[in-house]
């Protein structure tokens, strides 16, 4: 009495709606490398910290950007009989090295700022404010171009907090050295580099977090198992759910499974096709899962199962 249910929606990632924007992210990574050469250039021609921890910035949200690139270019590959959900995980396994390299850059500004209390530098304010405010303009270029497709897809949206995240980086370098301009204060050049660093080390934090959550198949976040199994057992026939498990493949490709014990009566009276249909209406109404897998068993069936399927 076993039986398999599949059902797919094309979303997340390798759906077509990111796919469409694939250009624009293209043109915003572009943007973004190139602003960040200017700033490490500029932030050692002016010896200012905050320049060249906007362009550790910068550095982050081009990983971001080529993230998403790769996720529509992995997404597009058929999958095979020895990798049968494709390269979808490859994204996850970038993800991973993204963080510990965020980290890494994160920890080192906000050490060299540190340094920088304790071993003052003169930071040149004029050139500063000019790199600075060209940083700015492009990010504000790359964002106009991001603002349509952050709508549509989370994908691209992710890409846009990255380079609004820039745009708050570039004001921040632009606000120190026109404070040293008007005052003379060289702090306020190690205090943006303090508030640049500590906008990359929380938010690199939680994409590890989120990314670690993936490699140990955890439940998709917004899933809540009990509510699942809830909704499951509230079907006229259902008399219990075991083995039921849900994990996410990688961004935008949660699956779930499960074992459903029905009823002889209701069986016979709806069928298995029927059944398997309320089954997967129950869950698509109420979460969003991309692949649905159930096997349909009877009475006492759970018992003859050898324990490797537990």
């Amino acid at each position: 009495m076993g039986a398999g249910h599949d059902h797919g929606h094309t979303h997340g990632a390798g759906g077509t709606v990111t796919a469409a924007h694939r250009g624009r992210l293209r043109v915003a990574l572009g943007i973004t490398l190139s602003v960040m050469v200017v700033e490490i250039v500029g932030g050692v021609v002016a010896d200012s910290l905050a320049l060249v921890a906007d362009a550790a910035h910068m550095a982050t949200d081009a990983l971001g950007l080529g993230m998403a690139l790769l996720a529509i270019h992995f997404a597009a590959r058929p999958p095979s009989d020895r990798r049968t959900f494709g390269y979808a995980r490859a994204e996850i396994l970038a993800a991973l090295a993204n963080c510990l390299l965020l980290l890494g850059v994160g920890g080192y500004v906000l050490y060299e700022a540190i340094d920088r209390f304790i071993t003052p530098a003169e930071t040149a304010g004029g050139l500063t404010v000019a790199f600075g405010a060209f940083g700015l303009v492009a990010n504000m270029i790359s964002l106009s171009l991001l603002m349509k497709g952050q709508k549509e897809s989370l994908n691209v949206r992710g890409a846009f907090l990255e380079v609004a995240a820039d745009a708050l980086g570039s004001v921040a370098v632009i606000v120190s050295a026109l404070v040293i301009i008007a005052t003379g204060w060289q702090p306020a050049d190690p205090i943006a580099s303090l508030v640049i660093g500590l906008m990359i080390v929380p938010r690199t934090l939680r994409l590890l977090r989120e990314t670690l959550d993936v490699l140990l198949e955890s439940a998709p976040k917004g899933v809540d198992m009990a509510e699942v199994r809830a909704h499951i057992l509230a079907l006229d026939g259902v008399e219990d759910v075991h083995d039921l498990h849900a994990w996410t493949i990688t961004s935008g490709m949660p699956v779930l499974s499960a074992h459903v014990v029905v009823s002889g009566e209701a069986l016979n009276a709806i069928g298995h096709e029927k059944m398997l249909h309320e089954l997967q209406g129950c869950l698509g109404d109420h979460f969003d899962v991309e692949h649905c897998t159930f096997q349909l068993e009877p009475s006492g069936h759970a018992q003859h199962e050898a324990r490797l399927c537990h």
